[in-house]
């Protein structure tokens, strides 16, 4: 079955504005905005919009993540890693064992696909 979702306009869909599970502020008073637009049908994945204000946080992840960067620069660095600096334009991936820090430099707005567990 195909199902077409289009759904680049957020307007009238109430963003869910609390921290996500598993990120913590550890530097400066960073906000965030997530927008679920679309849920698989049998509930094993979701996908949406987030924004961030500058500043850091660090993550835990627990599920996998597609990101497609359409604003911002992040610094993201893994616990023990080197960091990797993504600006828009860019797409990765990020592991559902990754930990370690974002650090918002530039206000971000993203699209993301995460696959749920």
């Amino acid at each position: 079955m195909l199902t077409i979702s289009k759904h680049a306009d957020v307007t009238g869909v109430a963003p869910i504005t609390e921290i996500l599970d598993g990120w913590v502020v550890t530097k400066g008073n960073p906000e965030m905005k997530t927008w679920v637009m679309h849920t698989s049908e049998d509930g094993s994945m979701i996908s949406g919009y987030w924004e961030a204000t500058p500043g850091t946080y660090h993550a835990t992840y627990s599920e996998y993540e597609f990101v497609h960067l359409i604003e911002g620069k992040i610094i993201i660095t893994a616990d023990g890693q080197s960091p990797v600096t993504v600006s828009a334009g860019d797409a990765f991936v990020v592991e559902a064992s990754f930990k370690g820090t974002w650090e918002i430099v530039k206000s971000v707005r993203k699209h993301f696909d995460i696959k749920l567990k």
